[in-house]
């Protein structure tokens, strides 16, 4: 009998299994062959933890301390960058203070990206607190610590049944049962079909698709010391990425749950509206991929025990801030769990606690 099973092999399921696997005997149950396959291994991979709502903040700010400094620390320095066109003032200043960033002379901005245009925009800021995260590393490393205290982590395992029993639950993948006394649900855009496989109430929760192309560095130019790059409206970004450049179109469009592919017309609107900015024109495409980004109907995400079944754990909701929100999210979920106190003030609590959608 495992004390904990966790279903989604993530970046929110590793977490949560390392945690808890220090409370007591885990099991991690990933379906695809690899962790971190879906959402997690398609990241922007980035640390900025002024970016989302105040519960994603909170959680982010709490989690920089792991990131920095545990098992050698996760994070490498990016930087981020805010442009915005002439015409862009109002929305330029309401990003500037979203994202606590100070405006810059626009010199700086040229000569730290030479492919801004100087004829198009009129307004940037920058800020150094953003980094690059080892998100393959941390994945493993949380990996790692499940095992060392004794538990599992199993991939290629497709969960297709799941029975609430007096002990607590017995989920069936690949023709095994597994027991446990606690669920917890960290399947990414799947937490609604593992809630109704459990019989508990789904919290309507909402997969968004979201495009990456990846570019030839633009202009024959060493990318590596670059920052992320946002427009003002935030309806596209752009970053370094291993010599290449990464170029998103920040789609939200609503997906099934499903393997998610890049849509060629919404990459393309996407980069055109990148290319107003800079004086290189994209001119090759070396490869694009789509991730689901799945957000609770008030995008906090949720974490603690179901409100119909107190051994059913919503561990859910990180959107795109799976991996910077995941060291303290993980860290609440395993203080609700061993009644410990947590770090977290009230209102942040109140704010992922699934209950508010009793």
């Amino acid at each position: 009998m495992n004390d904990f099973l966790v279903i989604g092999g993530g970046i929110a399921g590793t977490s949560a299994a390392a945690r808890l696997a220090q409370l007591g005997k885990t099991l991690l149950l990933e379906r695809e062959p690899a962790l971190g396959y879906h959402a997690s291994g398609r990241s922007a991979a980035l640390f900025e933890a002024n970016y989302g709502l105040d519960s994603t903040v909170a959680l982010s700010k709490a989690s920089a301390d792991f990131h920095t400094n545990a098992h050698g620390g996760f994070l490498s320095p990016r930087g981020l960058m805010l442009v915005g066109k002439s015409e862009d003032a109002a929305a330029f200043e309401a990003a500037c203070i979203d994202l606590n960033m100070d405006p810059i002379p626009l010199a700086r901005a040229f000569d730290m990206v030479p492919i801004l245009n100087p004829d198009v925009i009129g307004f940037a800021a920058y800020h150094d607190e953003a980094y690059d995260v080892d998100t393959d590393r941390e994945i493993q490393v949380f990996a790692s610590i499940v095992r060392d205290n004794g538990g599992a982590v199993i991939t290629g395992q497709d969960v297709t049944a799941i029975r609430r029993t007096q002990s607590g639950w017995s989920v069936t993948s690949n023709g095994t049962d597994h027991e446990a006394r606690t669920l917890v649900n960290a399947a990414g855009a799947w937490v609604d079909v593992i809630a109704r496989m459990a019989g508990i109430k789904p919290l309507g929760f909402t997969p968004l698709r979201r495009s990456m192309a990846r570019l030839p560095a633009p202009g024959g130019h060493d990318v590596s010391k670059w920052p992320m790059i946002i427009g003002a409206h935030e309806d596209w970004y752009a970053k370094p990425d291993a010599g290449k450049f990464l170029v998103s179109p920040a789609d939200e469009d609503l997906q099934d749950p499903y393997d998610a592919w890049a849509d060629d017309m919404v990459l393309a609107e996407g980069l055109a509206r990148y290319e107003e900015y800079v004086t290189e024109p994209v001119t090759r495409l070396e490869g694009s991929w789509a991730g689901l980004r799945t957000f609770a109907p008030d995008r906090n995400l949720v974490i603690g025990p179901a409100s119909d079944d107190p051994a059913f754990l919503w561990f859910a909701g990180q959107g795109g801030y799976g991996f910077q929100t995941a060291p303290a999210a993980s860290q609440l979920l395993a203080d609700i769990v061993s009644g410990a106190p947590s770090e977290l003030d009230e209102t942040t609590r109140a704010a992922l606690d699934p209950h508010r959608f009793a």
